[in-house]
């Protein structure tokens, strides 16, 4: 694993605050929809290597 460096010209804050529901909400949703999305990309995939390599009858 490699040495990621920070930029120079560039402050980054943290805020310490606990998330509220509502923001846990919209991340937990952000997180399921973008795995649903990568489910389907990657059931396309498989579907169309299938049809690729299939041989005609």
């Amino acid at each position: 694993m490699a040495l990621i460096k920070e930029p120079l010209d560039v402050d980054f804050v943290v805020d310490p605050r606990p998330l509220t529901k509502a923001e846990e909400k919209t991340i937990s949703d952000f997180i399921r929809a973008d795995k649903e999305k990568r489910k389907l990309k990657e059931r396309k995939k498989k579907t169309s290597i299938r049809k690729k390599n299939r041989q005609p009858a």
